[in-house]
């Protein structure tokens, strides 16, 4: 394992988390009391509409008819979409209990498309930017005929997400986000044009300071450096003032959907992705924040297990494509790009090994769930085994049969859970999903020394995804994503070491854990179950 890279003095090892100055912590403290007014000012709002309703309500008789009807409706109608009964049901049995409390939520949280001014934006970007990227038809067809299983889940992603597979690119594979945000560091300081960096979270700390340190020279020396980070995941970490010492040092920062205080259709949707572009020639994604958990500076969950992943060549302007649409998305008083081309041109690149790559990106703002549906295709077309890491295990009725049916037909499924969880109330939820896996051959690993962050899949041994994606309902359904799937180059046998090494480090879960549950535990996760699509 490779400690963080520091240009000053290493912290020992009696530091601790959150270990910095007071002006840092008043920052952050002021971010979290804005997020704590924006909650608290929204659910006043939500009280002052249960007052108004109920005093109307009170003399207007046929209010309360009204909103049954719309209670009926609003069920009809989620009861005829497309969607997995495992979303559909938590809904249904809410609206049908608390028809007033359940219509509002579902209009606020449920519908999970955003604003039509927010999807109207991100199709009208998506119309200028994915036209950009090359069709790479020879390099399908060729996938396609060396393996038809693997070319058709290349196929779907063209398709149904916009990204091209390529073959002119190399990738590394890092086991460990150190590993990963050290040669990050090292290849920041060869930029010559631009630098785009998105992150669900970035906390100013230990870990930032050579990060920051290198921006602000390149931003001197004219490279078009942007920091891109989600309000949420970053506001227990930087405040508001974050943006203005950015900026103060040539460095462009925008933040994903603030939180305010007013009712907000948007505001389920998060930006999850975690994406660095250099000079539109190397970049770099995986599961790993900018922020001292996931470098080993601080361990509030024991070891955290993660892991990346470094881009070279064709396949990196999908990852400034991906970049470039989140960044033109978000606010209309924004000055947002005019010259897309400049950013995506072609850069001369002969890669060492002729792989398949397909940098591919997610968003709750379609019907369209790629994320969930490259994982279920692994299921499909794995032969031998199919093995996977995940920090949270909340899944549709659709996953689970994939990971149940796999199993049956004699694949090796294993997957990893964490063994130190990050949040109790989500690592419950996950074990109420262990029994209906287990007793159906699925083979479930928690990770003793802590937690483990990574999002990553291996099968067969000829591909791997990488990438953001958990295997939950935040990351499927509600968040913006990105990933990368892999065939026949040797990451994918870098990640396959990685797992094996991983399982010496790992308890399994045996049949055992079905029968030592008690009647109250198991009415508690059924309960939690119900809530999982909140979660």
């Amino acid at each position: 394992m490779t400690a963080p890279y520091f240009t000053g003095e290493r912290p020992g090892a009696g530091y601790k988390k959150m270990g910095n100055n007071a002006e840092k912590t008043e920052k952050v403290e002021n971010g979290v009391k804005r997020a704590v007014f924006a909650i608290l000012a929204i659910l006043l709002e939500i009280v002052l509409i249960y007052i108004l309703y109920f005093k109307i309500e009170s003399r207007y008789s046929w209010v309360s008819l009204v909103i049954t009807l719309l209670a009926v409706v609003i069920v009809l109608y989620i009861y005829g979409k497309h969607e997995t009964a495992s979303i559909k049901m938590p809904w249904l049995i809410l609206i049908s209990a608390f028809p007033i409390l359940g219509v509002f939520l579902y209009l606020v949280l449920g519908l999970n498309r955003g604003t039509k001014k927010m999807v109207n934006r991100y199709e009208e970007l998506d119309k200028i930017l994915l036209p950009l990227l090359p069709e790479n038809d020879e390099v399908l067809e060729k996938i396609v005929s060396k393996d038809p299983g693997t070319g058709g889940q290349f196929r779907y992603i063209r398709n149904y997400s916009g990204y091209p597979v390529y073959n002119n690119t190399d990738v590394l594979f890092y086991a460990d986000g150190a590993d990963g945000f050290n040669a990050q560091l090292e290849e920041l300081k060869t930029a010559e044009r631009f630098i785009f960096m998105e992150y669900h979270a970035i906390e100013d700390s230990t870990s930032f300071k050579p990060l920051h340190q290198i921006l602000k020279e390149k931003a001197a020396q004219g490279v078009d450096v942007r920091l891109f980070y989600d309000y949420v995941g970053s506001m227990g970490f930087i405040g508001n003032s974050f943006i203005k010492k950015m900026e103060a040092d040539g460095i462009k920062c925008r933040v994903f959907n603030p939180m305010n205080p007013v009712l907000n259709f948007f505001i389920n949707n998060r930006d999850h992705r975690k994406i660095t572009v250099i000079d539109g020639r190397v970049g770099f994604t995986g599961g790993y924040n900018i922020a001292d958990e996931y470098f080993h500076v601080t361990e509030p969950y024991g070891h955290w297990l993660d892991t990346g992943l470094r881009l070279e060549g064709d396949a990196v302007k999908s990852l400034t494509v991906t970049f470039l649409e989140n960044w033109n998305s978000i606010r209309d008083d924004d000055r947002d790009d005019t010259d897309y081309q400049s950013l995506i041109k072609d850069a001369p690149y002969e890669s060492k090994e002729k792989g398949f790559i397909q940098p591919y990106a997610d968003s709750p703002l379609d019907e369209e769930h790629v994320g969930e549906n490259v994982y279920i295709n692994v299921l499909r077309n794995a032969k031998k085994y199919a093995w996977f890491v995940t920090p949270y295990l909340i899944i549709t009725e659709e996953m689970s049969s994939a990971f149940v049916m796999a199993a049956k037909s004699g694949v090796d499924v294993r997957i990893i859970t964490p063994g130190i969880p990050d949040k109790k109330m989500v690592n419950a939820l996950t074990k109420s999903y262990y029994s209906g896996l287990l007793q159906n051959g699925v083979r479930i690993f928690e990770y003793t020394p802590g937690f483990c962050h990574a999002k990553q899949c291996v099968s067969d041994d000829t591909v791997a995804t990488c990438g953001t994606i958990n295997l939950d309902f935040r990351s499927l359904y509600h968040h913006f994503e990105n990933g990368v799937l892999m065939h026949d180059c040797k990451a994918v046998g870098d990640i396959r070491a990685m797992f094996e090494e991983t399982f010496t480090k790992c308890e399994e879960i045996t049949e055992e854990y079905r029968v030592r549950r008690t009647k109250t535990r198991r009415l508690i996760q059924m309960i939690l179950r119900l809530f999982a699509p909140l979660m």
